[in-house]
């Protein structure tokens, strides 16, 4: 017998590191998002309401990509706030919330070309 220690790979709190990664790399997706769309939506005020260097026109693509990343930050913040608290349920929620993103996708895309059309 080898007298090698294996190494422990849970946590003391009874979760794995890959399960800790899993949920800040969600709760880290949300903040992202929400940096996206504050940059997008202070370019807006600084270059076009206050200095009047760009004319910038809200046209549908924009205005799609607005709303698409702001509901993107919401949900992974509500999904990394679902998970911290119903751990048991993380792989129906997580395939729930892949589902709801590529439906919120498909939707977004959607109604944009419908009013390009």
């Amino acid at each position: 017998m080898s007298k090698v220690k294996k190494k422990p790979t849970r946590l003391p709190g009874g979760l794995s590191r890959e399960e800790i990664i899993f949920e800040k790399i969600i709760h880290f997706s949300g903040w992202i998002f929400l940096i996206a769309l504050l940059l997008l939506l202070s370019a807006f005020f600084i270059f076009d309401s206050i200095l009047d260097l760009i004319e910038l026109e809200l046209n549908p693509s924009t205005f799609s990509l607005i709303i698409f990343t702001g509901t993107n930050s919401a949900i992974s913040f509500a999904l990394a706030t679902r998970i911290k608290k119903n751990r048991d349920q993380k792989k129906k929620l997580y395939i729930d919330w892949l589902l709801g993103e590529f439906i919120l996708c498909m939707i977004a895309i959607f109604v944009v070309a419908v009013y390009q059309w």
